[in-house]
């Protein structure tokens, strides 16, 4: 089966590669990332007698924030060594930031395809394989079962639109892809049923890694008031800071005409945007220079002038810090057409109440328990969705409550980073035949 997938593999690959090297230049890195996507980097040599090796990949930045504490654990022990790959620049450069001292080596993932999946392989010998959420490579698998290395799904989790692709395509999925993943810990027991009713027996249900990792900064209620200040310049203490969180295309269209509205109704209300992903900052600016409202560009430099109404926050890695400026917040790539949704778990974790809308299935239960906790408002459409927002902009009742029992859902969600822990280190002890 991997042979009819490498022979699909190469044409489409050579008819992606302009694309993906243009937005490999716009998403900018490009020299240090060409590298590591064709295989190539130091060849790490053979771990040392009693070590084991890790290889650890997370994709982009929310994936790399979620399996942090992970890594970060396993390298505070002399026996175990990481090397994480990441295939974004923008959770290259985050790694390096933040890992770059514990981990044996950090560099992107290859390119799913035999050449540079072999050649990676071969420079950097793991004794397990760790995948995260959704993320499943034929190759990179297939390469771990030829050398006998288990591999472990983390975080696991089917979208819908997933588990119709599996359920139809399982025929081909079942030898070319879960035969040869040693264990599956879904992040949610809804996620968990659905493996098992595709016929695969190696799942346990961990829970959500997210709502372990740690919320940092956290801001003192001194530090959050200048923050504010510093967005918004000459914002008054009753003033209302409107949070667009990841948003995609579409979205901040609605927020802007939302903000036009509620200014009429709602004494001072600015508006915080940042967008899912920074290169559509372009696009994003024009929408807001035809709004003929005052708006800063956060990435341009200088400080935003008084009487700011919007601020573009189109940097990187800032979504947490922001989050704390806010008083509440639509979570993005949840409103039509989007259906996928992004995580409302770090709004929760700092109590800021969000509206999500109809599009949530990649984190379907974390939105069910977060609106079943009283701590976040599910939209049927956008028309809702700016009821809702309209909602907690005049009611500040509901959002201190709505607040306090986002945090309070958060701190009972923690618990898979051990259970994760404790699944890694059974499979590095285990043969992959007791487990496969």
């Amino acid at each position: 089966m991997i042979h009819l997938y490498r022979l699909l593999f190469l044409p489409l690959f050579l008819v992606a590669l302009p694309r993906y090297l243009g937005r490999m230049f716009r998403r900018g890195g490009y020299r240090e990332m060409m590298r590591g996507r064709f295989g190539l980097g130091k060849d790490l040599g053979p771990a040392k007698a009693g070590v084991k090796r890790v290889w650890v990949h997370a994709v982009s930045v929310g994936e790399l924030q979620a399996i942090m504490p992970i890594v970060e654990a396993l390298c505070r022990r002399m026996d175990r060594q990481v090397v994480l790959t990441v295939t974004t620049s923008t959770a290259y450069s985050l790694a390096r930031q933040k890992l770059g001292g514990t981990c044996l080596d950090i560099r992107p993932f290859p390119l799913d395809f035999l050449p540079f999946s072999r050649a990676a392989w071969r420079r950097i010998r793991p004794d397990l394989c760790i995948l995260m959420e959704g993320e499943l490579w034929p190759e990179h698998i297939h390469q771990a079962r030829r050398r006998k290395v288990p591999v472990l799904l983390a975080n696991a989790r089917l979208s819908d639109r997933s588990w119709k692709r599996y359920r139809n395509l399982m025929p081909l999925a079942r030898p070319m892809l879960f035969r040869n993943i040693s264990l599956i810990l879904a992040g949610n027991r809804q996620d968990a049923e659905r493996f098992g009713r595709l016929g695969i027996e190696n799942v346990r249900y961990a829970g959500q890694l997210k709502c372990d990792m740690p919320v940092e900064p956290r801001l003192s209620t001194e530090e959050r008031a200048k923050l504010r200040e510093k967005l918004f310049p000459g914002l008054p203490t009753e003033a209302l800071i409107m949070l667009g969180s990841s948003t995609w295309p579409g979205e901040e269209a609605f927020l802007v005409e939302l903000l036009g509205r509620l200014r009429q109704s709602v004494q001072d209300i600015r508006l915080l945007l940042v967008p899912r992903h920074a290169e559509r900052r372009d696009s994003v600016a024009k929408l807001l220079d035809a709004s003929a409202l005052q708006w800063h560009w956060r990435s341009r430099g200088g400080e935003p002038k008084h009487g700011t109404l919007v601020h573009l926050a189109d940097t990187t890695g800032e979504l947490r810090l922001l989050t704390q400026a806010a008083d509440f917040a639509l979570i993005g790539k949840s409103l039509p057409p989007h259906k996928e949704g992004q995580s409302p778990i770090e709004a929760a974790a700092l109590g800021v109440p969000s509206v999500l809308g109809p599009g949530m299935s990649n984190f379907r239960d974390v939105a069910t328990g977060l609106a079943q906790a009283g701590a976040a408002l599910r939209a049927s459409d956008s028309t809702d969705a700016a009821r809702l927002l309209t909602l907690l902009a005049t009611d500040a009742e509901q959002r201190n409550d709505m607040g306090g029992k986002a945090a309070e859902w958060f701190a009972s969600q923690r618990g898979a980073r051990e259970l994760t822990l404790k699944a890694i280190e059974e499979l590095l002890e285990a043969d992959i035949a007791d487990i496969s």
